[in-house]
């Protein structure tokens, strides 16, 4: 994907989230902002997968666990939901984690939990913060 390509999707993600946030408040489950963006992204045509189970790997071998990526945004961003009263440096870990062990290049971090959008919505790339 090229960058051009991220940078739409990531409107159309930024635009999607904000129109849930608009329609549903903030202070609600982290799995129900989930199923509301999945609905809003795919009505616009953008293919999403909830839950996504990424098998676990150590020194080579898997372990016979799976985690989670909350939506993974045609096949190459991942989203991690939150509704928190403040977005730690361990939320941002987590989500960088998660690009390293899937190879991803871009994720997205969206706090629902706070009364403008736009201040609970940040891009994470692989190798920078």
């Amino acid at each position: 994907m090229r960058k051009e390509e991220y940078n739409r999707i990531t409107g159309e993600i930024l635009d999607s989230a904000i129109a849930v946030h608009r329609e549903m408040g903030p202070g609600l489950l982290e799995s129900v902002y989930e199923y509301c963006l999945i609905e809003e992204l795919n009505c616009r045509g953008i293919i999403t997968q909830e839950q996504v189970a990424i098998p676990l790997f150590y020194k080579g071998q898997i372990l016979g666990k799976d985690f989670r990526i909350d939506i993974l945004v045609e096949n190459e961003i991942i989203i991690e939901i939150k509704s928190v009263d403040f977005i730690l440096p361990v939320h941002e870990a987590q989500l960088l984690s998660y690009l390293k062990l899937t190879d991803k290049w871009l994720g997205i971090l969206i706090n629902f939990n706070v009364p403008i959008l736009k201040k609970g919505f940040k891009r994470l790339v692989n190798g920078y913060i």
